[in-house]
């Protein structure tokens, strides 16, 4: 198996702030993998790190089987774009357009055009003057024309309305099954890309807490809701990630194989049982469990406000 980028405990820290907490995870080559987590888990720390954007406190770094600092050969296989990418006062989308294909020994020009129309983005304004909406699709043109062998989509794509990022996301599966790479893609849109992602890494508080296959994930959990004592007791025996009570009724995730005894369990107790989604997931692998503590979800958003960064 060949792993497009492979980290061995990586970590960065910022004063007494760990954003990412010894992280060991492999990237298959030519997948798309989704990044996911709640704010302040430790997204775009990971990705800065990857595309050598900073640099770790401690660990190690591989994209292509070389660690990327100051590695030319690696950072021109690479493309890293942002919700909030910067661009020169004076830039126009040509210069955008020229300075990608540039840098880029894979871009498509076909590719760049093709998108450029489909977003309709003005070639005469100066790109500062761009609605956040232009912003994101301009990104998404210099992501998929690209063509890095490895692409990062750090959320440029939240400005874009519901019909744009179903092009965006139609155009991405069309390209990445014409021309494999790695595709990282970091979202809050979970259930929209569900039908995009192979894999998924899940981050909360700087640290790896599912690392797996779509299909593989969703088999790890399921959901039980009915009256609230009755839920109660279900999860008592159990490992609950997540816990939702709303006067007498209540829904928890269960983290494990649903197997025919929680079956029986269920009926028994007069309890639903039902899949999750990814969506689900994630939630219940971050702020849920943070809620359910007793408080400290308040603890970590001050913590994030501090500095943890993405």
């Amino acid at each position: 198996m060949t792993f497009a980028i492979e980290a061995r405990d990586l970590t960065r820290a910022y004063g007494d702030i760990r954003a990412l907490d010894a992280v060991t995870v492999q990237i298959q080559a030519n997948t798309i993998t989704g990044l996911l987590g709640r704010n302040g888990a430790g997204k775009t720390t990971f990705m800065s790190l990857v595309t050598a954007q900073d640099r770790p406190t401690a660990g190690i770094v591989k994209v292509l089987g070389e660690e990327p600092f100051e590695n030319e050969r690696v950072i021109e296989q690479l493309s890293f774009v942002r919700d909030n990418q910067r661009y020169p006062d004076d830039y126009k989308l040509k210069h955008a357009l020229r300075a990608a294909r540039v840098f880029h020994p894979g871009w498509s020009q076909e590719l760049a055009d093709e998108l450029v129309a489909l977003f309709r983005i003005p070639a005469k304004t100066v790109v500062k003057k761009f609605s956040r909406g232009q912003l994101s699709a301009l990104g998404i043109v210099l992501g998929l024309a690209s063509r890095a062998r490895v692409t990062f989509f750090d959320e440029p794509y939240l400005g874009l309305d519901a019909t744009a990022r179903t092009y965006f996301y139609d155009v991405l599966l069309r390209d990445y099954q014409e021309h494999p790479r790695t595709i990282v893609l970091s979202t809050h849109l979970i259930d929209e890309m569900d039908r995009l992602l192979e894999r998924v890494v899940i981050l909360d508080r700087g640290r790896v807490v599912q690392d797996a296959d779509v299909d593989e994930l969703r088999g790890r959990a399921y959901q039980v809701a009915g009256r609230r004592a009755a839920v109660e007791e279900f999860v008592a025996a159990r490992t609950a990630l997540s816990v939702h009570r709303t006067g007498g009724l209540a829904t928890a995730v269960i983290e494990g194989t649903l197997t025919e005894a929680d079956r029986a369990a269920a009926v028994a107790a007069d309890l639903d049982l039902s899949s999750v989604t990814l969506q689900e997931l994630v939630s219940a692998y971050g702020f849920d469990r943070d809620a359910d503590a007793g408080g400290d979800a308040g603890e970590a958003l001050a913590r994030d406000a501090k500095g943890a960064r993405s």
